[in-house]
């Protein structure tokens, strides 16, 4: 049984220039540390920019930690903005039904500033609509990552999977970064994980900080392959090194 997400709201704001559009439809282990580092080499791209889709649980059960996140996905944005060459398209859900994505945004501050802008609001998970706009969006030109940031999942599993599959198919990896212990939630982000090629790594207060420095290394890799991933060691980049290791 999906457990309580606060109180379920019909609200939604008049879009503005910056809101996005609508779209249709524990600590970590070195192992799982491992095992994102090993699979993480599949966001480069083949040429030109990259592009990342980030997508966000907003439902009102991320209401306590919400700023931590906000911090460690705001420090993913500023190093692909010191780099350069990343679009990156934020998609989040909550509230009835509520599901948005922005478009692809090539200064990774304006997505940074609109992510702090928006407030959680009750309701369930929607994994299946960031899967299916991640499909959508790779069909019209190649996407070089998924990452997702969640707590729960409230969706029948075998329909993530299915989209998850055909994910994989396309060639996506999928990174999926979970907070809190929920099991049901464990067991889907992992099978996802598995059938895009991707990685799962479960966070909290003990290891945020790890995990914020290996999104900033998987951004930077995604925008700018290895020559990226050297300079932001050498700017003292804590996630650099051990990304550099893996891929040697």
């Amino acid at each position: 049984m999906a457990r309580p997400r606060g109180a379920m709201s019909n609200a939604s704001r008049t879009p503005d220039k910056t809101d996005p559009r609508a779209v249709a439809d524990v600590p970590s282990s070195r192992t799982e540390i491992d095992a994102f580092l090993s699979t993480a080499r599949a966001v480069q791209p083949a040429g030109g920019r990259g592009r990342l889709i980030f997508a966000l649980d907003a439902t009102m059960s991320r209401q306590p930690t919400w700023d931590r996140a906000c911090a460690l996905q705001a420090d993913m944005f500023e190093e692909a903005g010191r780099i350069g060459g990343l679009d990156v398209k934020l998609v989040y859900f909550r509230g009835f039904g509520e599901c948005r994505a922005s478009k692809w945004v090539g200064d990774a501050r304006r997505l940074a500033e609109l992510m702090t802008r928006i407030d959680c609001r009750g309701g369930h998970t929607q994994i299946r609509k960031v899967l299916s706009c991640a499909i959508e969006e790779t069909r019209k030109q190649k996407v070089q990552a998924l990452v997702y940031v969640g707590d729960c999942m409230e969706e029948n599993v075998d329909e993530l999977c299915a989209r998850a599959g055909e994910l994989g198919l396309l060639g996506v990896p999928a990174f999926l970064f979970q907070e809190g212990g929920d099991r049901d939630a464990e067991a889907a982000f992992r099978e996802i994980a598995r059938l895009t090629k991707g990685a799962y790594c479960p966070f909290n207060s003990a290891s945020a900080k790890e995990l914020g420095d290996l999104l900033k290394a998987v951004a930077a890799y995604a925008a700018g392959g290895r020559a990226a991933l050297a300079a932001l060691e050498k700017r003292g980049g804590a996630g650099a090194r051990p990304l550099i290791e893996q891929m040697k």
